[in-house]
């Protein structure tokens, strides 16, 4: 019985080809991305690889602040030579873990192309750079009953010098694999990499730009760039610079890429118009009467311009694809022109350097401005990606919308006051108010480092505090849900403060989250409606004062929850009782050490704005009935139709039987549902009342009742 022949690492050698990657051919062949800044980090990676003994450097820092980038950009300093003279002519090689695992089906066998690998390193004397990304993985790789995991085989050369390495892994990986290990840790040494700041993220995009432009074949401005490192580093918070502004800028082209791949809209609405009279056309060629005819007729002298207008703009669109194309196949030849004169001057053929750089590129770049003038004079497909288009993956991404307004929107913001008192009657301060905050936050002027704004609403029971963050949740968001509600008398304990940031360690629920902090998480832009603030436990209060102060809360996973772009409203009954008296004089003074009496003065000191509302006069409760009869009978109209209208008598016998002070509106409702939809409801069942019918309500010996039906036209 033969048997295949079982493969040897230690004998293969190509066994470095097989499980790691060359990064300095990768950066000869012009793969890697270029390196912007990071010196001072390069330096230090430099100076470890430099020592006698430990010259292994390991980069700690934030996933997405360019760990991995440092290490390409070293490859490419050494290609160049841009380098001390002991480290020139280093290769560094990528260990591919996943490789190495990958088919290693006996005892042993992962060990032993491990070994292979650090014996090739290690006959080099000192000229292979073994870098290891996600460093934390070699803990535990391999392991089995027995056997020894990765970093044991490491330490000792590791110790010795023989192995030059450098490790990357994040800060909280270092922390919980890395350091356990004391013995591994020491014989590496820390380079943190801190995230880039606004200006370094800026400089890297700018010179990332040419290579986006060049693959998505797009127009990438400045301030896109400039956008996509503010707007990142102020509304993507859980993530970190340059990474999250790269991947911006990556999204934005790819969407205008997708377009110009798609037919143009103006195009697509032409087609589809022709196509649906070409369907009528055919239809009504069957038809012999006079009406056909006279619309064959018709629809011909109106396809006629159509298509005439359809074929000029298909020649036009094809013309300005190729003309793209062509401008972005020009891109690629400069790059790959740029790629071939560095390797050139590297190998020392002087004379095709000169061909490239003083003939051959300055034609190409003539040619790509000729071309770029020209491309710049087409209006059916958009090949430029600005802040704009920015704004508008951020607003996907988060769902903040930071995008400039439209027209429909202002409109929509300047009478703000006016669609929630059409919703709210009689509360036109607390309205002007919250609707002034939202302004200032859409028009981009209101402190980044605080929620859009914050509201204590105080007054009597119903007289719409709950209803006025009902309402604004439903103009802003098209929904009355988008808000996250929290009823304060769930948390009279002083231990229920864990349901709002998470239970801490060790107890049930401990991975869950928060009911506040992870509805926040999940939409960051939202209405957060304390209700009834006072008969919460006063410690949990403690918890709103850095997200009033600051717009942050951290959770019980140690988290940070961005309440920015968060509206901030609780509501209490505090001093009720003084805006029910009809003399108002001194009223806020009385409520305000009422409040002064509940909450600590932090608390109260970091409110934007207590809104006191009124008591509810007769005035307003007539128009709350007349707004409440208006949606009871749209409701049957649309469900029943049946219509149904009421007489003025209707109206005064709701407000004298139904008002009271002290409650608010929530009597009218009760005594609406009670007394008159009660009635219609009973009237519907015995078929009393009729679909199709009008219907009008009146008062007849004090009670109400049903009268002539009409039929609907």
């Amino acid at each position: 019985m033969e048997f295949a022949q079982q493969y040897e690492p230690g004998k293969d050698p190509k066994v470095l080809e097989k499980f790691t990657k060359n990064l300095n051919k990768e950066a000869i062949a012009g793969k890697l991305d270029p390196i912007i800044g990071r010196e001072d980090e390069i330096n230090r990676v430099v100076r470890i690889l430099s020592r006698r003994t430990k010259n292994n450097p390991v980069l700690i820092g934030e996933p997405g602040v360019g760990k991995t980038a440092i290490v390409e950009g070293l490859a490419q300093r050494i290609v160049k030579g841009d380098i001390p003279s002991n480290l020139q002519n280093k290769t560094i090689y990528e260990l591919d873990m996943g490789a190495l695992i990958a088919g290693a089906k006996f005892q042993g066998e992962f060990e032993e192309r491990l070994k292979a690998v650090m014996n090739k390193v290690k006959e080099s004397n000192g000229d292979i750079i073994l870098f290891i990304d996600e460093l934390h993985l070699i803990i535990g790789a391999g392991k089995t009953q027995g056997s020894m995991d990765a970093s044991n085989l490491l330490k000792p050369m590791l110790a010795r010098g023989e192995l030059h390495c450098i490790g990357a892994t994040t800060l909280d990986e270092h922390r919980l694999y890395i350091e356990k290990d004391a013995a591994l840790e020491r014989r590496f040494q820390k380079v943190m990499v801190a995230e880039s700041t606004i200006d370094e993220s800026i400089s890297i995009l700018r010179g990332l730009k040419e290579r986006f432009e060049t693959f998505h074949g797009v127009k990438i401005h400045d301030n896109a760039l400039v956008a996509a490192v503010n707007l990142s580093s102020r509304y993507i918070t859980d993530r970190f610079l340059p990474d999250k502004a790269i991947d911006l800028i990556d999204e934005a082209s790819a969407t205008i890429k997708t377009e110009i791949a798609s037919v143009p809209t103006e195009l697509d609405n032409l087609n589809r118009r022709v196509v649906q009279l070409e369907i009528e056309k055919a239809a009504l060629q069957k038809e012999t009467d006079k009406a056909s005819n006279e619309r064959l007729v018709d629809i011909a002298n109106e396809l006629k311009p159509l298509k005439a207008k359809q074929e000029k703009l298909e020649i036009q669109w094809n013309s300005e694809k190729e003309s793209i194309t062509k401008l972005k196949n020009l891109k690629s030849e400069v790059e790959q022109l740029k790629k071939e004169l560095e390797q050139t001057q590297l190998r020392g053929d002087f004379n095709r350097a000169g061909e490239i750089q003083y003939a051959l590129l300055p034609k190409l770049e003539q040619q790509l401005h000729e071309q770029e003038k020209s491309a710049s004079e087409s209006h059916l497909l958009k090949e430029d990606v600005t802040e704009r288009e920015i704004a508008a993956i951020v607003g996907k991404w988060t769902g903040i919308p930071v995008d400039r307004l439209v027209e429909t929107e202002k409109a929509k913001l300047m009478n703000l006051n006016k669609i929630l008192c059409r919703r709210v009657r009689g509360q036109n301060e607390a309205i002007d108010a919250v609707s002034d905050a939202i302004i200032r936050s859409r028009s981009g002027i209101k402190d980044p480092n605080k929620p859009i704004g914050s509201f204590l609403f105080l007054g009597p029971t119903g007289v719409g505090k709950t209803e006025v963050a009902r309402s604004l949740a439903y103009v802003l968001f098209n929904s009355e849900k988008q808000m996250v509600r929290l009823d304060m008398s769930e948390y009279m304990e002083k231990h229920s403060v864990s349901k709002l940031i998470g239970a801490p360690p060790g107890y049930v629920g401990y991975e869950q989250g928060g009911q506040l902090t992870e509805a926040v998480r999940r939409n960051p832009y939202s209405i957060v409606l304390f209700d009834e603030i006072e008969k919460a436990h006063p410690d949990i209060l403690n918890i709103l004062l850095q997200i009033l102060e600051d717009g942050r809360l951290t959770d019980s996973l140690g988290k940070t929850v961005d309440f920015k772009n968060t509206i901030i409203i609780m509501t209490s009954n505090i001093g009720s009782e003084y805006l029910l008296n009809e003399n108002n004089e001194g009223v806020g003074l009385l409520i305000q050490k009422e409040l002064a009496k509940k909450f600590k003065p932090e608390f109260l000191n970091r409110i934007d704005n207590v809104v006191t509302f009124n008591a509810l006069s007769k005035e307003v409760i007539k128009e709350i009935i007349e707004k409440e009869l208006s949606e009871l009978t749209q409701r049957i109209e649309n469900s029943k139709n049946i219509r149904i209208t009421y007489s003025e008598a209707v109206l005064e016998k709701i407000l004298n039987e139904g008002y009271d002070r002290e409650f608010g509106a929530r009597p009218i409702k009760r005594y609406i549902q009670r007394n008159l939809e009660s009635l219609i409801a009973h009237a519907i069942i015995s078929e009393e009342i009729q679909e199709g019918k009008s219907y009008t309500i009146d008062v007849a010996n004090n009670k109400m009742v049903i009268k002539n039906s009409t039929k609907l036209n």
